[in-house]
């Protein structure tokens, strides 16, 4: 046996997790991987480190973690133990052996979100995406390219008294249609707690006429906390993708 860090690249159906970080009593995303690797031990408490913090019902596609485990068995046996004991919520993509300094937060240059909003009327995307209605996506787009490149981002998130920074590099942020699907690609090097979901809200409702463009600008250039603007609900947001150097 010996002490390897690994790369892991989940799937998981946000609907009935807390989120990704764990909480006394609560199931989530963390709780339930640490568990199971933890089961490959002898005994010993593994934990993993993961890239993003989903917040509740929020979704991911390509979730990035990182962890620290004595074995024998190669990448493949181990994908295939793990998601024989994982729930089906949740689904191992791929485990690489990584270098001892590899950190899934620390190390990523680049996080990916989409946001899903559905403008017809099926109940089966309710766990998917935000069902809206009808939407102009034009109007959608010329908002959000004003959010490309560096901004402080103060006015559209969850304010905390430790951040040390509300400055995030945006390096994509459009929306694009798929059939009756209306889904916004934001990229970026850094984001705020529950950032996507205000700025889709807030797109949102500029879209429906109950929000102005110049209102919108006036919040991304000149950040203050705590401002009342909208919020899109968790399960539209689903985490895409996370790029490493």
């Amino acid at each position: 046996m010996f002490l390897a860090r690994f790369k892991i690249t989940i799937q998981y159906d946000g609907t009935k997790f807390f989120g990704w970080q764990f909480q006394p009593a609560k199931r989530t995303v963390q709780d339930e991987l640490e568990k199971v690797i933890s089961t490959f031990s002898d005994g010993e408490k593994i934990k993993v480190f993961g890239a993003g913090r989903t917040d509740t019902g929020v979704h991911a596609l390509s979730q990035v973690a990182h962890f620290d485990l004595n074995t024998d068995l190669d990448t493949c046996n181990l994908i295939k133990a793990l998601n024989a004991h994982l729930s089906e919520d949740i689904l191992v993509e791929s485990l690489d052996v990584v270098p001892a300094d590899f950190h899934a937060r620390y190390s990523a240059q680049i996080r990916c979100y989409r946001y899903q909003c559905y403008t017809g009327n099926n109940v089966l995307f309710r766990n998917q995406s935000w069902i809206t209605g009808q939407l102009d996506q034009s109007i959608l787009q010329s908002v959000a390219e004003t959010v490309v490149g560096e901004h402080d981002f103060l006015s559209f998130c969850k304010f905390r008294i430790d951040m040390k920074s509300t400055v995030c590099k945006i390096y994509e942020s459009v929306w694009k249609k798929q059939d009756k699907m209306l889904i916004y690609y934001v990229s970026g090097n850094r984001f705020l707690h529950h950032m996507v979901r205000y700025l889709t809200g807030t797109m949102v409702e500029i879209s429906r006429g109950k929000f102005t463009i110049e209102s919108f600008l006036n919040l991304l250039n000149n950040p203050e906390k705590n401002v009342q603007i909208f919020k899109a609900p968790p399960q539209g947001l689903i985490l895409y993708k996370v790029d490493y150097a």
